[in-house]
């Protein structure tokens, strides 16, 4: 594929760490003044019992497990993609692949998902691996949806997304910055499970709690929250921060509820006029939401469904479609690295 092509057929894969599954999104590019894009096609394929517990436990298995793993879920994520696409043509394939490890503070950082088994697999170019080389930076190596905030959604001032963890993207004209803020459904998610849910729908069960107001405090004054970006949070600092504060003998509607209270606080801070775009599936939790509006003052836009559940695998297509490019798609602005650089690994079909 030639550079100069200013029209493009992706297709975008997202693997949160809530583990709800693997989002897909057929995204077609055209550069006119700026970048377009239709999402054509998208699905979301739940993960099985075997690979929701494979990946959950995988961080503590050996480094052998890891690689042979990573090899197998690049199968698995070829045969889904040649059952969503059946006959349908795309340039390319931009994988984010699922996060075992993060740890920018040690220049280490890995998302399972073999690009070469990807490719081979599907027949199809795959990029995948967007993060080491801005690791090898001295960056963060997240969030990368910035980028895509920056020039698919120009009109908005402060993008958030609510997924696994919750991220912002802030813009002052053509400069952006952004960082994680907080979890989300990394612990919503586990909380609802130990009740038999897969997740609390429309926030039920955090309505149907108390506040707990020393819980409140303890999260809140977490050392991360005064930290100045860029900043990034991954499974290893909920496990070492989070998770010892609300293991406690709390009932877990309360837990929920406090935790939602959280979330709304540390999001809704820096909420400050103008249009905000929401999305993920955070965006679902009614309570949530209704709690979010309560602590910000800005005008909270959610669009239609398909941006709420697809947005992250569209921003990995168009990451993916810079790469191919050649062009910048991941900025110094947004995770403290040496310089702007142009992330992920192109592997060709054998």
């Amino acid at each position: 594929m030639k550079p100069q092509n200013n029209s493009y057929r992706i297709l975008g894969l997202m693997s949160g760490t809530s583990l709800d599954g693997v989002d897909l999104a057929i995204c077609s590019f055209k550069k006119v003044k700026g970048w377009e894009f239709k999402i054509e096609k998208s699905q979301t394929i739940k993960y099985s019992d075997y690979w929701g517990k494979k990946l959950l436990e995988l961080p503590s298995k050996s480094k052998a497990v890891i690689e042979k793993t990573d090899v197998e879920y690049g199968m698995y994520l070829g045969e889904i993609i040649n059952c969503f696409l059946l006959d349908e043509k795309v340039d390319f394939i931009a994988s984010h692949g699922h996060t075992i490890y993060h740890q920018p503070e040690n220049n280490y950082t890995l998302q399972i998902g073999c690009g070469r088994t990807i490719a081979n697999t599907t027949k199809t170019t795959t990029i995948n691996d967007f993060r080491s080389l801005d690791v090898s930076l001295c960056g963060q190596g997240a969030p990368l949806a910035p980028i895509g905030d920056l020039q698919l959604f120009p009109i908005y001032k402060y993008c958030v997304n609510l997924g696994g963890f919750a991220n912002i993207s802030i813009k002052n004209g053509e400069e952006i910055t952004a960082f994680d803020v907080c979890p989300v459904n990394i612990i919503m998610n586990e909380l609802s499970r130990k009740l038999g849910a897969a997740y609390d729908k429309n926030g039920s069960i955090a309505k149907s709690g108390k506040l707990i107001p020393e819980l409140l405090d303890k999260l809140n004054n977490l050392d991360f929250y005064n930290q100045h970006p860029p900043k990034s949070l991954a499974r290893e600092w909920v496990e070492s921060q989070i998770n010892p504060i609300i293991s406690a003998d709390y009932k877990i509607a309360d837990i929920l509820n406090t935790f939602c209270e959280h979330i709304a606080i540390q999001i809704g801070q820096l909420l400050v006029n103008d249009k905000v775009l929401f999305t993920g599936g955070g965006v679902f939790n009614n309570y949530l939401m209704i709690r979010i509006r309560h602590h910000a003052s800005s005008d909270i836009i959610i669009p239609n469904n398909e941006i709420v559940n697809y947005k992250e695998a569209l921003i990995f297509a168009f990451l993916g479609l810079l790469r191919i490019r050649n062009e910048v798609n991941c900025l110094q602005s947004v995770t403290g690295a040496n310089k702007d650089n142009c992330g992920g690994v192109i592997f060709k079909a054998i």
